[in-house]
């Protein structure tokens, strides 16, 4: 697959995991979790010490996520993608999109080896999706 599908299968699912989901919104987590509902998609946002983020209630790790999410957007240190990864494995998950500087060779790698579509080259969502702030 060449990058524009891999990004069109990551965007086909039914709802979107957001691992680095942050209640600031200066973080990038928090800019990609509005840049789904900007969009009109579900996106969950993942924060063990949130409830709710912009009005969408929270999951506390990539395992407690919906059935329909199966893409993940991950906003995290790359130690913690390369955790992620293994988690999300687990739960099912299909896609796997690393914001720039959330990546790490070792996340890319198990991804690849166990047949999940990952996006690690520096696409952006906020970039693909047209992501604007709000005033």
């Amino acid at each position: 697959m060449d990058m524009q599908q891999r990004i069109d299968q990551f965007l086909a699912a039914k709802a979107f995991g957001v691992a680095g989901a942050s209640t600031n919104r200066d973080k990038y987590g928090n800019k990609v979790l509005r840049c789904y509902l900007q969009n009109q998609l579900k996106a969950v946002p993942i924060n063990p010490r949130a409830t709710t983020i912009e009005g969408v209630p929270c999951v506390d790790s990539v395992l407690a996520l919906p059935d329909e999410a199966t893409s993940l957007s991950v906003i995290t240190p790359p130690k913690i993608t390369e955790q992620l990864v293994e988690q999300a494995l687990a739960r099912g998950i299909r896609n796997i999109w690393m914001q720039p500087g959330a990546e790490s060779p070792q996340a890319i790698a198990f991804c690849e080896a166990n047949g999940i579509n990952v996006i690690a080259d520096g696409s952006c969502l906020l970039v693909v999706l047209r992501y604007h702030e709000a005033h």
